[in-house]
């Protein structure tokens, strides 16, 4: 009995892993910026930069420089998957800013989406830009009491980010309306009951020189 018991939590606790029987896909091809398209925030004229001043391929990994903010965004729509991203400031920084966006629903510059955190010191708070079009159940106490919609993450005993210049890893779960972050192997957040559930996949651009590599996806059942 006791055996069955702990069969039947472990089915309740992970239900993304009861499915999870396909393969990861490369959304980047460690070559060319292919199956990506850009959004940059204009200047005071309302022009836009061209996108190809602050994205570019070095030496297998996606170099951002960080300016002007924007993200680049897939092609294709996603839901129901696991998203992996690795991700590092250069060490001779002092870290930054950027994140992961799921379920982008539109076309601005930092749209309407959830935002898995990466700010140096604060990756895997979770972010709900543009209030209210996004929308997450995550423990109320951990919402930033000055920020309503960012909940901080969850405490861990060791840090979970590594130092500047070292390689970082998301693991990105979502299915239906729940998210479920995890970094270099240690859960880090979680909600439920999201309003968005699909839509396109984006990494920032948001004043820091910041570096991507091993972008992949598996798709669930």
């Amino acid at each position: 009995m006791r055996v069955l018991f702990s069969v039947a939590l472990f089915a309740i606790a992970a239900p993304a892993l009861a499915d999870d029987t396909g393969s990861f896909t490369p959304l980047f091809d460690g070559k060319t910026l292919d199956g990506w398209t850009f959004i940059v925030k204009p200047d005071k004229d309302g022009k836009k930069a061209d996108p190809k001043g602050t994205w570019s391929v070095a030496d297998g990994y996606i170099r951002c420089t960080g300016k002007p903010n924007g993200c680049m965004v897939t092609r294709e729509e996603y839901g129901d998957y696991v998203l992996k991203v690795k991700w590092r400031f250069p060490a001779d920084g002092k870290g930054g800013n950027s994140g992961v966006l799921l379920h982008v629903q539109d076309e601005k510059y930092w749209p309407t989406s959830i935002e898995a955190q990466m700010l140096t010191g604060r990756a895997g708070d979770l972010f709900l830009t543009n209030p209210p079009g996004a929308k997450l159940d995550v423990d109320p106490s951990r919402r930033n009491p000055k920020v309503e919609r960012q909940f901080f993450r969850l405490e861990t005993k060791e840090p979970v980010e590594k130092k500047l210049g070292e390689w970082n890893e998301y693991e990105i779960t979502c299915k239906g309306g729940a998210v479920n972050l995890v970094i270099n192997g240690v859960k880090v957040n979680e909600g439920t009951n999201g309003n968005l559930s699909k839509g396109r996949i984006a990494l920032q651009s948001e004043g820091t020189e910041i570096h991507f590599k091993d972008v992949v996806i598996k798709k669930l059942k």
